[in-house]
């Protein structure tokens, strides 16, 4: 049984985890202790002060009264006063990341995640990091406003484009962390989720050797498979031939698709090219030109991965 998880809390796997509960929790049950006071003085009273009978006068009318007129103002005073502390202690420990942490760059974009290794020159669909080990994630995006939120981790910052944002964290356990994009973002803004990996420092070691070079030992076309899912393009084509948000890439090689605004195009390698760097430039008739350009998110080796994919799907 896993006891880091509560009734409505998820497990806890970061060193924020306990801290930000204990917030939680002490503003829950200071709300509950005042409410259940509030609504039983309410009825108290009602039942106290209850009219009678009909001729009954009403009692003497009362000014005010010094002592409980400070006690209903220095006790409230003080307990938010508390809680301000206690949250702004927190929000520093959350935003200023130690000078060992590992910097690791994120960039959203409708609708997936992308994760750079700036040293290692790796780039991962996943969040893989070592247990016990600070990670800073420096975050921006090439569209529209995401959210960067891991449950586990209790941890979440907005990612923006053209600005770059940052959070931090040191994970405390292995295993797999759901993480979500918790700002509406459009229409497959449900499907904006991936996880983070946490493993010992042996494994990400091999990991980090493994991932230096993710064609090796694939064919383009098993390769073009993997970077489907990892760059996202899942999300809007199927493989199928169900409809979805954008064409279906199961039969569509070599034959001809109308345009919107007029006109034809074949599709072929050049068609391919250019509907990933520039996806507005050919739309394909009743689909919307809601595509981001890839210009500079694909390399040349991966390009040609996706085409060979796209051309095995017969």
């Amino acid at each position: 049984m896993d006891t880091t998880k509560s009734f409505w809390l998820p497990e806890k796997a970061s060193t924020f985890a306990d801290a930000v509960d204990f917030g939680f929790n002490l503003y829950y049950w200071i709300s509950v202790f005042f409410f259940v006071l509030i609504v039983f003085l309410m009825a108290w009273f009602v039942v106290r002060y209850i009219r009678r009978r009909p001729d009954q006068l009403a009692s003497a009318q009362i000014t005010h009264n010094t002592l409980l007129e400070t006690t209903w103002t220095a006790i409230p005073l003080l307990i938010v006063m508390g809680l301000f502390v206690l949250g702004m202690k927190g929000y520093w420990n959350m935003r200023v990341a130690p000078s060992n942490a590992m910097q690791i760059d994120v960039t959203g974009r409708k609708w997936a995640w992308s994760f750079d290794y700036p040293k290692e020159g790796i780039s991962n669909d996943t969040l893989v990091v070592p247990v016990h080990q600070p990670i800073r994630l420096r975050m921006t995006s090439v569209d529209v406003i995401h959210s960067f939120f891991i449950p586990a981790f209790r941890t979440k910052a907005d990612v923006i484009p053209g600005r770059y944002h940052s959070l931090w964290f040191e994970a405390t356990k292995t295993g797999v962390f759901q993480v979500f994009c918790t700002q509406y973002c459009g229409t497959n803004h449900s499907y904006m989720w991936t996880a983070v990996k946490v493993v010992t420092a042996e494994e990400y070691a091999a990991w980090l050797e493994a991932a230096s070079d993710p064609s090796k030992g694939k064919t383009p076309e098993e390769f073009g498979e993997i970077l489907y899912s990892k760059k996202g393009c899942v999300a809007c084509h199927s493989v199928d031939g169900s409809v979805g948000i954008g064409p279906t890439w199961k039969g569509i090689w070599g034959t001809e698709v109308p345009l919107e605004g007029g006109g034809e195009a074949i599709v072929n390698e050049a068609y391919a090219k250019q509907s990933m760097m520039e996806p507005a430039s050919q739309v394909v008739k009743g689909f919307q030109p809601i595509m981001p350009p890839f210009q500079g998110v694909l390399s040349d080796k991966e390009v040609d991965a996706l085409t060979a994919y796209i051309r095995s799907l017969k």
